[in-house]
């Protein structure tokens, strides 16, 4: 089992949260916690998240930032006929999903910065920890079917209880300027060494 721990305080190198990872086994955990222990007093409440429930789906996602230039020659024609035949761009439709995830591709706002292990391998991604689950508006294919009803007449300058921006953040989070921290896995040593890396506009 995979335990995330994050705490909920600026760190260096970049004035954000800083995640741990702990693998364990099974066998070995003891009794769930009735309630979750609250926060420190002093933790900053934007780095702690709210209470929300996990709805996993499985989508496909295709790199955008990391998309080899020989790749893009290869496949631009066939992202122009797709934007015109059905309004789908690929860097914000087709290329890396929005929002906290498991596994797929970093959503890179800076240059793409993937950490190297100790071994000399590039680590994997292993999971998003997103301010906000879709990054616009206008940014539906990562809406889930059942959400897209409630979309209905968005916008940024919606009321506050307008459905759209629960739908946007349920964490709560603010990481930086709407922002994510993408945790790495190095699967190739035993021990699973990880690294992190904080990314905003």
């Amino acid at each position: 089992m995979l335990q995330v721990l994050w705490c909920p305080f600026d760190h260096d190198p970049w004035s954000a949260p800083l995640p741990r990872l702990r693998w364990r086994r099974r066998s070995a955990i003891g009794p769930r916690l009735t309630a979750m222990p609250p926060p420190h007093e002093d933790a900053e409440a934007w780095y702690v998240p709210d209470a929300c429930v996990v709805d996993p789906e499985r989508v496909v996602e295709y790199p955008s930032y990391d998309l080899p230039r020989e790749v893009w020659s290869q496949i631009q024609e066939a992202a122009r006929r797709v934007e015109a035949d059905h309004g789908w761009e690929y860097d914000t439709d087709l290329a890396v999903a929005s929002g906290i995830k498991v596994g797929g591709y970093p959503g890179w706002t800076q240059s793409p910065d993937w950490p190297v292990c100790m071994c000399g391998v590039r680590m994997e991604h292993l999971l998003t920890i997103a301010t906000w689950e879709f990054s616009r508006g206008d940014e539906r294919r990562w809406v889930p079917l059942e959400d897209r009803p409630a979309m209905i007449g968005w916008g940024f300058d919606s009321p506050d209880d307008h459905p759209w921006r629960s739908l946007q953040n349920p964490a709560g989070l603010m990481l930086g300027d709407a922002g994510g921290i993408y945790i790495f896995v190095c699967t190739s040593c035993p021990e699973r060494p990880h690294d992190h890396r904080f990314d905003c506009s």
